[in-house]
């Protein structure tokens, strides 16, 4: 009886693995189906695709846009996810579409640019050439790194004399890899450096984010604090808080900093109480019009990615695992993930680019698509 027991034990066990393992093929297979359909409308432009919206069609930009890199790195994890060949071609032809963003200096976005590209061009072929062009890119990216503010400078418009964005800590992945690959420290220095100077001036008591800190090159004293893509400058943007807790997760993986570790997670004590009930933020956290706003799939992409590899870096890991797990379930539903044909072949919907401007709102957004491919790429290595 006993031996009978166990058998249907591990019978039933078998078959709800075999079922999960359906699951995530059915997933994948529907990911990989829709993501052909943007590049079949997509590939012969020697632009790459950003957005979409039913009225204008596609948004499709050359390589210096921030937003230039996330095509060919969603292609490369579409690749890794189905060991299909078609998918690493797209990729490497639109990560070669960038050739020559490598040595542009008028932006801070070139770990986006180039590393979520020729950085996975390279993780995944190994290919000299990839390392090349991110070194040189790393080298571009210093440039705009100032000792007396102890940042690296955002932007090159507007009013403000040296600004600096939350969504800056992302660039820092870059340098970070240089100096191990180079065996050069001033690239990790510098990364180091900005990441400090973020954590003094950027966060306020309660752990959430400005957007913007402007800086006094002659001081290095802070001129203003805004938050330029929020409701206002004192609330709390979704997305900008994904993008300090994701940089801060990376910088503890680079640096082994334990202070890196305890800023990840204070960020995550921040946002995880006033996420709704399915996971996905809404595109702020201090939107008064809540639940009647709009919600952000890409700031809920990058709390989930984040989450999968903050888990393994503290002891209550498994409550981060299981709340990464429940955001994916809720952008693999069909509240989020399109169906497929449509939505311009983009695979999540409702993300929010710039609400004050009401510039992509409640649309695809390709940076979206790419967070959560990598998030469901770590949930798999995990389980695996």
């Amino acid at each position: 009886m006993k031996q009978l027991l166990f058998t249907v034990f591990v019978m039933s066990m078998l078959a709800a693995c075999t079922q999960q393992e359906a699951n995530e093929i059915s997933l994948v297979d529907r990911l990989s189906n829709q993501l052909k359909v943007l590049v079949e409308a997509t590939n012969q432009s020697e632009k790459v695709p950003r957005s979409w919206n039913a009225e204008d069609g596609y948004k499709m930009i050359g390589e210096r846009d921030w937003c230039s890199g996330f095509p060919a790195g969603s292609y490369w994890y579409m690749y890794e996810l189905t060991n299909d060949e078609q998918w690493k071609n797209w990729a490497v032809e639109n990560t070669e579409k960038l050739d020559g963003v490598q040595y542009y200096t008028g932006t801070h976005d070139l770990g986006f640019m180039v590393f979520c590209s020729y950085g996975n061009a390279y993780r995944l072929t190994g290919d000299e050439k990839y390392k090349a062009v991110i070194i040189e890119a790393s080298e571009s990216l210093i440039t705009r790194f100032d000792s007396v503010t102890g940042c690296i400078k955002s932007w090159d418009h507007g009013s403000w004399e040296f600004p600096v964005i939350i969504d800056n800590m992302m660039n820092l992945e870059m340098l970070f890899w240089a100096s191990e690959q180079t065996g050069d420290p001033k690239y990790r220095d510098i990364a180091i450096t900005h990441a400090n100077t973020t954590l003094e001036h950027h966060f306020r008591q309660d752990m959430s984010s400005y957007h913007v800190v402007d800086y006094d090159t002659i001081t290095g004293e802070v001129k203003g604090k805004q938050t330029h893509q929020g409701l206002g400058d004192e609330t709390a943007w979704a997305r900008g808080q994904s993008w300090g807790l994701y940089g801060y997760v990376l910088c503890y993986r680079a640096t082994k900093d334990p202070v890196y570790l305890e800023t990840a997670v204070k960020i995550a004590d921040f946002i995880v109480p006033r996420l709704p009930e399915d996971g996905i933020p809404f595109w702020d956290y201090d939107d008064p019009k809540i639940p009647e706003t709009k919600k952000d799939a890409s700031a809920g992409a990058l709390i989930a990615s984040a989450f999968y590899e903050l888990g393994g870096y503290v002891e209550d890991g498994q409550a981060y695992f299981d709340l990464a797990d429940k955001i994916v379930a809720s952008l693999s539903s069909d509240d989020y993930l399109a169906e497929v044909g449509t939505n311009g072949g983009f695979l999540l919907k409702h993300s929010v680019g710039h609400m004050p401007k009401n510039s992509e709102v409640d649309v695809p957004l390709n940076y979206a698509d790419y967070y959560y491919l990598e998030a469901i790429k770590r949930q798999k290595e995990l389980k695996n």
